[in-house]
């Protein structure tokens, strides 16, 4: 499946979708934003105070913020292929907006120079596996040596015998969560049907394979999976 036929993908170009996206994710993810205090943490580790961050998939913004607030000196370029995910982003970020370049595109688009990090959240699943193989190789082709990549989508075994369970947990959690369950069950429909999803295991082939090393799971949470990993 290409990146531009799927019908997620699409979805975040629909106004009714972008004006509820904000209360969206929290409510289909756990930890949602403990994963962002995560992500921000990781890269720390290895990005020095005034580094430039490329964050893939950044409609929204809301990761942006977080990084943004938490590293008053980082700099970001923010790619997305939906024009009006990243004018939401720019809304969401405020004044920090002025810290961000804005890309409308697909990693492509995204400068060819040399980020001392990057992130791409809850965004890789949407992508088959060929396109998600080469998405991160150019990730990592423009990355510093040693500079960290942080990751997280969706990711759970997919044996037939396992694999209805944990979309049901996903379903499950999402209405604990507040979303009516007649909408968490159709989003549940879609992502089994949309979705070429893979197992961890596949995913964290999938990223050394591109180029990374030092792969380290640091984030599981139903069907979610999140991995830092050295360019």
């Amino acid at each position: 499946m290409q990146a531009d036929e799927n019908p997620f993908l699409k979805s975040f170009k629909d106004p009714a979708a972008i004006s509820n996206y904000q209360s969206g994710p929290p409510r289909f993810t756990p930890g949602f934003a403990d994963l962002h205090r995560m992500v921000t943490i990781l890269l720390a580790e290895r990005v020095p105070d005034d580094g430039r961050i490329l964050v893939l998939g950044a409609g929204g913004g809301l990761e942006l913020r977080a990084m943004a607030e938490s590293q008053p000196d980082w700099t970001f370029v923010g790619v997305d292929p939906a024009l009006p995910m990243l004018e939401l982003a720019r809304d969401t970020l405020g004044d920090a907006a002025a810290r961000v370049d804005f890309i409308e595109g697909y990693i492509d688009a995204a400068p060819e120079e040399v980020f001392d990090g990057a992130v791409c959240l809850l965004t890789l699943h949407f992508l088959d596996r060929q396109e998600r193989l080469r998405t991160i190789k150019e990730i990592h082709k423009r990355l510093k040596p040693g500079a960290p990549f942080v990751a997280a989508h969706s990711s759970f075994p997919q044996a037939p015998d396992v694999r209805d369970k944990w979309l049901s947990r996903y379903e499950a959690f999402a209405v604990a969560s507040g979303v009516d369950p007649e909408m968490a069950g159709q989003a549940r429909d879609a992502v089994s049907r949309s979705v070429e999803l893979l197992t961890p295991e596949q995913d964290e082939q999938i990223l050394k394979s591109a180029g990374f090393s030092n792969v380290e799971q640091f984030y599981r949470a139903f069907t979610w999976c999140g991995w830092v990993a050295s360019a």
